[in-house]
């Protein structure tokens, strides 16, 4: 087991039931075996480092949100392995995000491009608020300072809108086109043999 791995499972039940009703099980257990990782691959970390916003979940009880977190490139900050900080700046007093997780640590990231080509990194996160000095002296402008313990796993981009040329995905099923090509990840060889029985692109 991984020395950084968490005491929870990575699928719980009802992901687990609806990977059996769909013959995925294993390609789920693939994908969680050579994808997820806990410290950022070199491509990773050159992009979070540059990103200029993400998309975070945060929830307690029947309270759930999703935000939008912005700034310069480089306001998110990788301080150890897998380990990620961002300042929150002045914002509208609701403290939606920060007050989930002073409730619940357990946070949802998604960084992802519009370029129809890139893939999205997601990180399932357990968030801390900082407020001492010398964190918030890392983060210009900020009120107080989240830092993030991450489970990252990336995921292939091809529904992802081409929000700089316009571009339709080519793998998004139409009347006109319903048998897309397969996504890149489809055809590596711990993947190919054990997709799902009625997947389109099983044996391909």
């Amino acid at each position: 087991m991984d020395e950084h791995a968490w005491d929870r499972p990575f699928f719980h039940e009802g992901m687990r039931a609806l990977q059996d009703r769909f013959d995925g099980r294993r390609t789920a257990e693939a994908i969680e075996r050579h994808r997820k990782h806990y410290d950022f691959w070199d491509d990773e970390r050159q992009w979070i480092e540059s990103a200029r916003c993400f998309f975070i979940a945060s929830t307690f009880g029947e309270y759930v949100d999703c935000n939008i977190k912005s700034g310069d490139a480089g306001f998110v900050k990788i301080v150890g392995p897998g380990v990620i900080e961002y300042p929150e700046y002045d914002g509208n007093s609701m403290y939606r995000t920060l007050g989930n997780i002073a409730r619940n640590p357990n946070v949802g990231l998604l960084f992802v491009e519009f370029d129809g080509k890139s893939r999205r990194i997601r990180i399932n996160g357990r968030a801390t608020i900082l407020d001492d000095p010398g964190s918030l002296a890392r983060h210009f402008g900020a009120k107080v300072v989240v830092r993030i313990e991450c489970e990252i796993y990336p995921n292939c981009p091809r529904y992802v809108p081409d929000l700089v040329t316009g571009a339709p995905s080519p793998h998004v099923p139409r009347p006109e086109a319903p048998n897309p090509p397969p996504p890149e990840w489809k055809q590596r060889d711990y993947i190919r043999a054990i997709l799902p029985k009625d997947d389109p692109h099983r044996g391909g």
